[in-house]
């Protein structure tokens, strides 16, 4: 299900920020993300192979997933300006990964699901260097744009909720469009907010843009396997 978390909608934190420390944490926050990918895949793994996920319920998964994102984030919010703020958040993107797994395997299931995994994993890529690339194009500021954004988020959170009782394949390739399509934009609203200075601690940098690419490979995800699975 679409997460949508800690600096979602916020207003900038902190104006002025040198060039220098800019690029450093605009360093530091590519430098953890891809670090984030390493305990993302494990989980995963680890899901698809004991099968742990699959054994949940829609409705226990959901609250499973709820509370252990957002004690997960709270402990984040916590601990970011301590030495404890990295191994907290890469225990989140584990726990993240963890979850991703039902529908990894739901895919790996497919006779093309792990062509349908890479497509979707390279399309991921695709959007985050596009984003990441017209951060640094743009010189306006589009810190304004993220409250729009926010309650997009909680619109599709409302209706993918409504949707684990609904079970709807048409309502789900729906909101997996509209959901690449504003994750996409988080992801170009986070880097830009790092350059301008307006967001200054790696971590929840980190966090914001994790939980905008986990979104956006999720989405892919379901749409290719709807629309492109192969049963056969």
């Amino acid at each position: 299900m679409n997460t949508s978390l800690q600096t979602y909608g916020t207003a900038p934190r902190t104006l002025g920020a040198s060039a220098a420390e800019r690029n450093r944490v605009l360093r530091n926050t590519y430098w953890l993300l891809a670090l984030s990918m390493v305990p993302t895949v494990l989980g995963a793994w680890l899901g698809v192979s004991t099968g742990i996920t699959r054994a949940l319920s829609p409705m226990v998964s959901l609250v499973v997933f709820m509370a252990g994102a957002f004690g997960l984030m709270f402990a984040i919010e916590k601990t970011k300006n301590s030495a404890a703020g990295v191994p907290v958040l890469l225990a989140f993107t584990f726990f993240m990964g963890l979850m991703l797994s039902r529908l990894v395997g739901t895919v790996l299931g497919l006779s093309n699901g792990a062509g349908l995994i890479m497509t979707a994993f390279a399309g991921t890529g695709a959007i985050f260097l596009g984003m990441a690339t017209l951060s640094t194009v743009i010189k306006r500021d589009v810190s304004a744009m993220g409250k729009w954004l926010f309650v997009g988020v909680i619109g599709l959170l409302a209706v993918g909720v409504a949707n684990i009782f609904i079970q709807s394949s048409a309502l789900v390739l729906t909101l997996s469009v509209l959901s690449v399509g504003i994750f996409s934009a988080f992801i170009l609203h986070d880097l830009k907010r790092v350059q301008d200075g307006h967001e200054i601690n790696y971590i929840t940098a980190t966090l914001g843009v994790y939980l905008s690419l986990y979104n956006v490979f999720q989405s892919l995800l379901a749409i290719l396997g709807i629309v492109g699975g192969n049963n056969e």
